[in-house]
């Protein structure tokens, strides 16, 4: 029996590598202004892409390190060395205290702007948990609370977005507004929402807004958020509407998409044109409940072994799970469990299902697992330990499982974050 593993990790690895900043940042980097460089970052690339940004700035342009000042709000874990620019390491997916202190000094920074600085915004995901600034009237552990409840709710990242941007003073637009004394305002972003829409990712700082009040309300009741009375406040008062197109401060704002899921999708689509596969591309932006999208997913894998092809099935975009047990995982660990229930009686079917940011769901350990992997080994093993896979996808405990099979991907922090890649190999 060959082993695909090889094989799905080079995937993988390609298209992480296709959003890496220290690949991509440089060339979109603004020229240096009259004044300072003002750089905040935030998401789990965001040390990476300040010290990409250092690199160019005091090395290749020769820039006197007194006029580049900055802050990188990343996620725990994913720090790397700089020179000028602090670090703060921060919670996600549930916020915390360190995010609450990166987005109160970013703010802070962002007001000092005069009319010949340049405030250089760089994005990824995770920003929206690192940058944590509750709206007035909201302590952090109501918006902890909050935050929780979206997890478990199923809600795609667009809508969980839509609620966090009303309950912040930094998201949806806030940022560009305490910076609106800047030369420019240029915000570079690796995207990891799909249909790439700016306002989505890290809860649009520095853009205007589309969603409401009225949008997050009617969200909230449409999942039965289990939230604190003081966030329905929040959200009834007018005063925390984010900023709308046609605000005064965006009027010298330029936002730019740097990484798409899209290119990296097609690096790891190469791969496995080169490795002699066919190519069924099922887009980069899938979303939907994971288990349901791994049993349709699992049909036309059996559809094209049936059919003699060798075929590689290839997706990305951010899946959902309803949390209905109380087991551990994440969504790639759960397509791939729920993968591995439809795939089980054919060992000639390998996959791998990931997170390009190296963590799936967990606890917000730099440890966590990025994803999983299954081939004939892990069906081999679920008949020799005697697991249940049925049971353990009922708990959402999809980690449990793959632990005791020895399939979890762990990666490591990546330094970027373009979504999730799944791959089939038939």
């Amino acid at each position: 029996m060959i082993d695909h593993r090889p094989l799905l990790r080079a995937i993988f690895d390609a298209a992480v590598a296709a959003a890496h900043p220290d690949r991509i940042l440089a060339a979109h980097l603004p020229p240096v202004p009259r004044g300072r460089i003002i750089c905040l970052a935030a998401g789990k690339g965001a040390a990476a892409m300040a010290a990409a940004a250092e690199r160019h700035y005091l090395d290749a342009l020769g820039l006197d390190p007194a006029k580049l000042v900055g802050i990188a709000t990343t996620r725990h874990g994913h720090r790397v060395p700089t020179r000028v620019m602090e670090v703060i390491e921060a919670g996600h997916p549930v916020p915390d205290a360190e995010g609450l202190r990166g987005a109160e000094a970013s703010l802070a920074l962002a007001a000092t702007a005069t009319p010949d600085d340049l405030l250089l915004v760089l994005l990824s995901g995770g920003g929206s948990a690192n940058w944590i600034l509750p709206a007035e009237g909201i302590t952090l552990a109501q918006k902890q609370q909050t935050t929780r409840a979206l997890l478990r709710s199923g809600a795609p990242i667009g809508e969980v977005n839509a609620v966090r941007k009303h309950l912040s003073r930094i998201k949806g637009g806030r940022l560009a507004r305490a910076g609106a004394h800047a030369a420019e305002i240029v915000t570079l972003a690796i995207s990891d929402v799909p249909r790439d829409e700016p306002s989505a990712i890290a809860s649009g700082p520095t853009v205007p807004d589309p969603t409401t009040l009225a949008d997050a309300r009617a969200l909230v009741a449409r999942y039965q958020l289990d939230i604190d009375d003081a966030v329905r406040a929040a959200l009834d008062d007018p005063r925390n509407e984010s900023a709308k197109a046609g605000d005064a401060a965006f009027a010298h704002a330029r936002f730019e998409i740097i990484a798409t899921p899209r290119q990296s999708l097609d690096a790891a689509i190469k791969v496995a044109r080169d490795a002699g596969y066919e190519v069924l591309d099922l887009g980069a932006d899938l979303e939907g409940e994971a288990r349901d999208v791994a049993a349709a997913h699992a049909k036309l894998a059996r559809e094209a072994r049936a059919a003699g092809k060798k075929l590689a099935i290839l997706s990305g975009g951010e899946l959902t799970v309803t949390v209905r047990g109380n087991g551990r995982g994440g969504p790639n660990q759960e397509y791939a469990l729920a993968l591995a229930q439809h795939l089980k009686d054919m060992p000639d079917i390998a996959a791998l299902a990931a997170d390009t940011d190296g963590a799936d769901g967990g606890v917000g350990n730099a440890t966590d697992p990025a994803g999983a992997l299954i081939d004939a080994r892990t069906f081999a093993k679920i008949d020799e330990l005697k697991l249940d896979p049925a049971t353990t996808l009922a708990n959402n405990d999809a980690t449990t499982l793959f632990e005791q099979t020895g399939d979890l991907l762990l990666t490591g922090p990546t330094l970027t974050n373009v979504n999730d890649i799944r791959v089939i190999l038939v």
